[in-house]
């Protein structure tokens, strides 16, 4: 798809399934290998939570599955949106931690800026190391806000701080 010296194109035809494409190919037809980690993120969050990346139903507010990772996330409750059924399947070899770590990564390849995200060797690395230093996340992109809260449409990022 690229030339040897380019690491980016555009395209004026956007297609795929818009809870798996990246802020700026969705929005401006802007893709890179930054997108497949993108939609890698949001396949990781998928598995842990068994919920498709859509807009779902969550204690009274209507959510998108990024929004709904990223609020549990750096409110502290990250193991809460884990699938029970993975729960009460592993529950004799059940690793919290490694879950908590698969969501970690799994926000960092949903940052709204391609440039924020880890190349796709560093996810690997990530997810087989043992003993490595995860990057914090910040706010993922593509987020619907929660509750009645004014969003603004210029940005794709519509998460809460």
């Amino acid at each position: 798809i690229f030339a040897r010296d380019e690491t980016e194109a555009n395209t004026m035809t956007v297609v795929g399934t818009y809870g798996y494409m990246s802020p700026e190919y969705a929005m401006h037809g802007i893709f890179s290998e930054k997108s497949d980690v993108f939609s890698f993120g949001v396949i990781i969050l998928e598995i842990v939570t068994g919920k498709r990346n859509r807009v779902f139903y969550n204690l009274n507010y209507e959510d998108s599955l990024l929004n709904y990772a990223w609020i549990n996330w750096k409110e502290g409750r990250a193991l809460e949106i884990v699938d029970p059924d993975i729960v009460d399947s592993l529950s004799s070899t059940f690793q919290p931690q490694e879950v908590l770590k698969c969501i970690q990564i799994g926000l960092l390849c949903v940052q709204e800026r391609a440039e924020n995200r880890p190349t796709m060797s560093s996810v690997v690395w990530m997810l087989g190391s043992e003993a490595t230093e995860i990057p914090q996340p910040k706010q993922p992109g593509y987020c619907i806000g929660r509750g009645p809260y004014e969003i603004d449409p210029s940005s794709s990022r519509q998460c809460e701080d």
